[in-house]
């Protein structure tokens, strides 16, 4: 079996609330890890500082950007101004084909619109979503749009639905993953105008639907990927993280004054741990942004190097799964059902 050739990942070292320090760590602990080639992009003296007593891999190299997209700018009037940004500089490097994907923890707003205005929408895509990994009771589920869109419609829907599902079954192996619709009810009729009319369409669509998912079941595992309007998607996405970090502040607050509950949980802790790393957003990298023409996945603002070097792999393996021209092929499931295959005899 021919080896495959070596991925390369624009890294974006500037944006995010730890930049570049924790970027760079990221960078250099999955550099340490492979073979594929990463491009750090930034302020080259501020980037070198950070690497002074580190041993940096033959892989990993520096490009320089002197400015940077800050967190609170508008981002279509930062990317006027600052074309020489690291965020900037990343994106054309996916699209002269001088990288093969992009990752950053700057502004998502920024990296959204940098994502589309450079590299473009994928074949046959309308509006690009952001989709993230959730987990659930027996494993993880795929939410989008969790922010690119506030105002979709039932042909967003519908493509959201099959890059959701291009994902599942190219990137996290899920062979039919099950597409489910977040409402407010399992029933066909709940939900807005706008959920109904998908409710029908997807039903109708060639994509294994299977109907309306409320919010609790979303975390059960019912469904291998749930499609939802961006601004849904986000509100859900910040509450379940919200009420995470309540469950564990609680249980710090309540237990670990006492000295009996304490024993307790130094004995549950190793449990405990493995808890935590399964719902810890950092375990899963970052969110692609699903439907531009190139790979591109977006980090929180506040990853630390576990995040950044996680999301890198994602990255590496949309790409070498051919996550955009699947994606592009697989819109003919929603937009000419197949014909139905004649009985023999």
């Amino acid at each position: 079996m021919a080896a495959t050739r070596p991925v390369t990942v624009a890294i974006d070292a500037m944006g995010g609330d730890y930049a570049p320090k924790e970027i760079i760590k990221g960078a250099l602990a999955a550099a340490r890890k492979s073979s594929h080639r990463l491009i750090v992009v930034g302020d080259e003296a501020r980037i070198r500082r950070y690497l002074r007593r580190a041993t940096v891999p033959a892989n990993l190299e520096l490009l320089h950007a002197a400015e940077t997209i800050e967190m609170g700018e508008n981002p279509a009037a930062a990317i006027r101004r600052k074309p020489d940004s690291s965020l900037v500089v990343a994106a054309r490097l996916v699209r002269e084909g001088r990288a093969d994907a992009m990752v950053s923890a700057g502004s998502t707003g920024a990296s959204m619109a940098v994502a589309s205005l450079i590299l473009g929408r994928a074949p046959g895509i309308d509006r690009p979503a952001i989709a993230t990994i959730v987990p659930t009771v027996n494993g993880q589920c795929v939410l989008l749009d969790v922010g690119a869109n506030v105002n979709s419609t039932v042909e967003n829907l519908m493509q959201f639905a099959v890059m959701g599902m291009v994902y599942s079954r190219d990137v996290l192996g899920v062979k039919n993953p099950r597409i489910g619709l977040l409402s407010i009810g399992a029933e066909p009729g709940k939900g807005d105008d706008l959920v109904r009319a998908a409710h029908k369409a997807l039903r109708e669509s060639g994509l294994n639907f299977i109907g309306n998912v409320e919010g609790g079941p979303l975390f059960e595992g019912v469904a291998d990927v749930v499609v939802c309007d961006g601004f849904v998607g986000n509100v859900a996405l910040k509450v379940a993280e919200g009420v995470v970090r309540l469950l564990f502040r609680k249980m710090r607050d309540r237990l670990w004054g006492h000295p009996w509950y304490r024993l307790m949980l130094l004995g549950l802790a190793p449990g405990i741990r493995r808890m935590q790393k399964e719902i810890d957003a950092a375990e899963y990298g970052g969110a692609p942004l699903l439907g531009v023409n190139g790979v591109c996945i977006i980090c929180h603002g506040s990853s630390e190097a576990r995040a950044i070097s996680n999301a890198i792999n994602v990255a590496i393996r949309a790409h070498q799964n051919d996550i955009i021209g699947r994606i592009s092929r697989s819109l003919t499931i929603v937009e000419a059902p197949p014909e139905p295959v004649p009985l023999s005899g």
